[in-house]
């Protein structure tokens, strides 16, 4: 089975209660199926504006494997953003680094930002 990975924006839904999102993200960590990546763990940490935020994002976060920037993400990132920028679109550094680790680990990304990510080659989207 394929790894589910959380983008950014569904954990903050998880954090802040909304549903159907929060129910959705508090099911998979249940039952240990859901992942994320660094990049998202990095712009979570740097969003928390209080010291209850940021308690609460590391919890959560100490509940999920997260997948690492390494030199294959990395490099996948590189492919995805040149594509992108010679089809003339592009998606950003950060959803550029998720996309590539998503795509190393042939993971699914479960995210609200589909506009964003529809548009990259081969990558798996949840619905």
């Amino acid at each position: 089975m394929a790894l589910l990975i959380a983008d950014t924006d569904v954990l903050i839904d998880f954090l802040a209660g909304h549903n159907p999102t929060a129910d959705r993200i508090a099911l998979h960590l249940e039952e240990g199926t859901l992942c994320t990546t660094t990049v998202t763990r990095f712009e979570l940490l740097s969003g928390a504006r209080t010291a209850t935020q940021e308690r609460r994002i590391r919890q959560l976060l100490e509940a999920l494997p997260t997948l690492p920037l390494d030199d294959a993400a990395a490099d996948q990132a590189a492919h995805v953003r040149q594509t992108m920028e010679r089809n003339g679109t592009s998606i950003g550094m950060g959803d550029s680094l998720i996309a590539g680790i998503v795509l190393c680990h042939r993971g699914i990304l479960l995210t609200r930002n589909r506009r964003h990510f529809e548009i990259v080659p081969g990558l798996n989207l949840a619905d």
